[in-house]
């Protein structure tokens, strides 16, 4: 029993021996494996034997990648339980048993059925089994085992990037770290130096190196200049194997950009510069571009540009343009040749950011000198002065000279000048000028209070070139004389009340003037001389441009005078003195205790005070009736005067009066109105009364105003008194009525007393066609017999 114990361990140990030194050795067979084994079992003829345990195996190794013609052996199980007749049978399962790992289940010899890579699967873990083919059980437990792969040098180092991309400052120290570059090796790094990698420059070289252990790039050469190269592609190799010869190696490349610093000033190109300017150029015409060269880029190429000293500092600038940096000479001020021709100018450059760092390589600027010269053009005329003011009395007289503008010739020739007024600003002609001098005169009167300022435009042109001309403004202010009288700022309506006292203020008025005097105004009020004296009212000045009025005794009746006139004079202290006359009508009413007015109306004034509604409307109920009857009795008057004398329907007298009544003819429209005993004042006296002849010897008597300060009961009694009285009033002759007609009448009168008397016969059948309306004159006259009837 421990001589077979024995064995077994010596088995165990050769055939670990065997396969770990597969890899430098080819199996082509089996049989070469079994008979090797076999002779290590059959050791001095003896037969090793086990009891608890027949599996002669635990852990198998493989190298990856086989490229052999055969399939490569792993190992062989095998259990002392084989007899070698057959009976047993072995199966293998678990990771890639039956696909990548085949057995011979009769024999136990297991090969590889494909290449393996270790970088997809180092190990692989199986369960075997010896199953007795006859009883289908199994002989010995199942057990599991791991194949390991052993790694060989398959994969070579990778980049984590294709491509890297870095940037560096220029003029940076020697050793500064650029970028650090990463390569990866897929091999085994545990097992020999397959997955050891060394970083090596190939192309870059003497600029940068590189750590050969950590792959950092680091600058090689001091003061790289980005300005002499900007761009640098280094490649970079990793090796594995530690760098030894055989190993395999990846690239990859590495660009570098040299980013800028301010190391360079900027620089002129040339140091004199010269330009020309027409002396007509307005300020801020550009005359031309400098530029100071500057290798630097971004801000650090960024320059002001300035004007350090010279002649021409005040009379040019220069500016920069942010978007080239240029600098650009503009004119200043208004250049004149005849004044001077040439400026001398010195432009400085300046960087705007600085690095300290460079400061001792020397100032970052510098200058050059630009010249400027004037060139000289015909210019137009130039004014004496940017625009005029001229003061004109309103009262100058047509013809006279109120200014004069004055214009000449820039240039050195000294061309003469016309002068002219522009029309678009004096459309009413009221101004001209003299062309050869510039005098300006008046055209037309003037009136400060319609116009008080004229603003035209004056034009000087050169005589013998036209098209240089100027113009200029000028403002003419036409100053006041006293040509207004005062009169009251505002229509007064004033009110006396029947119980004022006397020198009670009623009114307080002013007095507004057109004019305006330049000490201002001052007016003055009194009475006119024929009131000097007014018994009911004076008149007092407050000396502040206002008057009083003031009562001059106590109560006021309004049924004696309703209404006074109050005529005040108002003077103002200008020379020479105006003044007017403005009257203050002043009615009576009445007010209450407290001096508020209450009633002004006509019609109150026939009514006692403190009359009751009742006693208002009984009034006017009797003054109705007083009217109806009037015109009544005027109507049965006219009736019974147009009574005829026969009555009898065979007179003929009846029927000439029937047929004969005309009326007052077309013009007879203005029938007696009633509202003329309301506003007499409306009356018509100039009118012809209808009812007379016109060629009647009675004139028409105008009577006297008897509305004025009167009641309308005592004017009813008078006119009809007056219309009794009169001589010329109705009734008249019915001749005379019937026969006039109106003084626009178109139709000829019908009746026949006025016609003119003949012995002859006159022919009246025409009365016959007139219609049923002329039959019985027809009858009248159109008979042979009508006159001896």
């Amino acid at each position: 029993m421990r001589t077979h114990s024995f064995l077994t361990v010596l088995l165990w140990s050769c055939m670990f021996y065997v396969i770990h030194m597969t890899p430098s050795q080819k199996r082509t067979n089996k049989n070469s494996h079994s008979e090797r084994i076999t002779g290590l079992s059959e050791n001095d003829g003896k037969t090793l034997h086990r009891t608890k345990r027949g599996w002669m195996w635990n852990q198998f190794f493989l190298l990856e990648e086989y490229t052999g013609p055969d399939t490569q052996y792993v190992g062989k199980l095998h259990t002392d339980q084989d007899k070698g007749d057959g009976n047993l049978k072995y199966i293998l399962t678990g990771d890639g048993a039956g696909s990548l790992f085949v057995i011979d289940e009769n024999t136990g010899d297991i090969h590889a059925a494909k290449k393996l890579d270790r970088e997809e699967k180092s190990l692989y873990v199986l369960r075997a089994k010896a199953i007795d083919r006859k009883t289908g059980r199994q002989v010995e437990p199942e057990s599991e085992f791991i194949i390991k792969i052993h790694d060989i040098n398959d994969n070579e180092p990778k980049f984590t990037k294709d491509m890297y991309t870095a940037s560096i400052p220029e003029m940076s120290g020697v050793g500064t770290p650029v970028i650090q570059v990463t390569a990866t090796d897929a091999d085994d790094a545990n097992y020999g130096n397959s997955a050891k990698v060394v970083y090596s420059i190939l192309q870059g070289q003497p600029y940068f190196s590189v750590d050969p252990e950590t792959g950092i790039i680091k600058t090689a050469l001091p003061d790289m200049s980005r300005e002499n190269r900007e761009q640098y592609q280094v490649v970079i190799q990793a090796k594995d194997m530690g760098g030894q010869m055989g190993g395999l190696s990846g690239t990859t490349t590495v660009n570098i950009t040299l980013t800028d610093v301010n190391d360079n000033p900027p620089r002129f190109p040339q140091s004199t510069y010269q330009f020309s300017s027409p002396e007509s150029a307005p300020p801020g015409t550009p005359l031309g571009r400098i530029k100071a060269n500057d290798p630097d880029v971004g801000e650090n190429a960024e320059i002001e540009y300035s004007i350090s000293n010279g002649d021409g500092s005040d009379m040019f600038d220069i500016i920069t343009d942010k978007d080239t940096q240029e600098g650009i000479i503009t004119v200043k001020k208004h250049l004149d040749f005849e004044n001077k021709v040439l400026y001398t100018l010195r432009v400085e450059a300046t960087n705007t950011h600085p690095d300290p760092r460079f400061l001792q390589l020397g100032p970052f600027k510098d200058t050059a000198l630009v010249k400027i010269s004037v060139e000289d053009i015909d210019e137009p005329p130039v004014f004496s002065r940017p625009w005029y003011l001229i003061d004109v009395d309103e009262d100058a007289k047509e013809g006279s000279i109120i200014g004069q503008v004055v214009a000449q010739d820039p240039d050195i020739a000294k061309n003469a000048i016309k002068y002219s007024v522009d029309r678009h600003t004096d459309l009413d002609r009221i101004f001209n000028i003299y062309s050869g001098n510039g005098s300006l005169f008046v055209s037309k009167p003037l009136d400060r209070e319609e116009t008080p300022w004229h603003n035209i435009t004056v034009i000087a042109t050169e005589i013998n070139n036209p098209k240089q001309s100027s113009q200029i403004p000028v403002f003419i202010r036409i100053l006041d004389i006293n040509d207004h009288a005062p009169e009251f700022a505002n229509y007064y309506e004033t009110f006396v009340c029947e119980n004022a006292k006397a020198g009670q203020l009623i009114q307080t008025v002013s007095a507004i003037d057109k004019d305006q005097p330049p000490r201002g105004h001052k007016f003055f009020f009194e009475l006119v001389p024929e009131f000097a004296v007014h018994p009911n009212f004076s008149v007092v000045d407050n000396k502040d441009n206002t008057a009083g009025i003031m009562t001059r005794r106590n109560g006021y009746s309004r049924s004696k005078t309703s209404t006074y006139l109050l005529p005040i004079i108002i003077f103002d202290n200008d020379y020479p003195i105006q003044s007017s006359t403005g009257t203050l009508t002043i009615r009576v009413c009445a007010c209450d205790s407290r001096g508020n007015m209450q009633s002004c109306n006509a019609e109150a004034l026939l009514l006692p005070a403190g009359l009751s509604t009742g006693a208002l409307v009984a009034i006017l109920l009797c003054i109705i009736i007083l009217l109806v009857l009037v015109v009544l009795f005027t109507a049965l008057k006219r009736q019974r005067k147009k009574e005829p004398l026969i009555i009898s329907k065979d007179d003929v007298r009846d029927n000439i009066v029937t047929y004969n009544d005309e009326g007052g003819g077309e013009e007879d429209t203005q029938a007696f109105d009633i509202g003329t005993l309301r506003n007499p004042e409306a009356r018509e006296e100039s009118k012809m009364r209808r009812d007379v002849i016109p060629e009647t010897i009675f004139q028409i008597r105008r009577t006297a105003p008897l509305w004025e300060n009167i009641d309308v009961q005592d004017f009813i009694h008078r006119r009809l008194k007056e219309n009794d009285l009169d001589p010329a009033a109705p009734p008249y002759d019915s001749l005379a009525t019937y026969a006039y007609e109106g003084n626009d009448s178109i139709a000829n009168s019908l009746s026949s007393l006025e016609s003119l008397t003949t012995e002859g016969n006159q022919d009246y059948d025409y009365l016959s066609d007139w219609g049923p309306r002329f039959k019985k004159l027809a009858d009248m006259y159109g008979g042979e017999d009508s006159d001896r009837d």
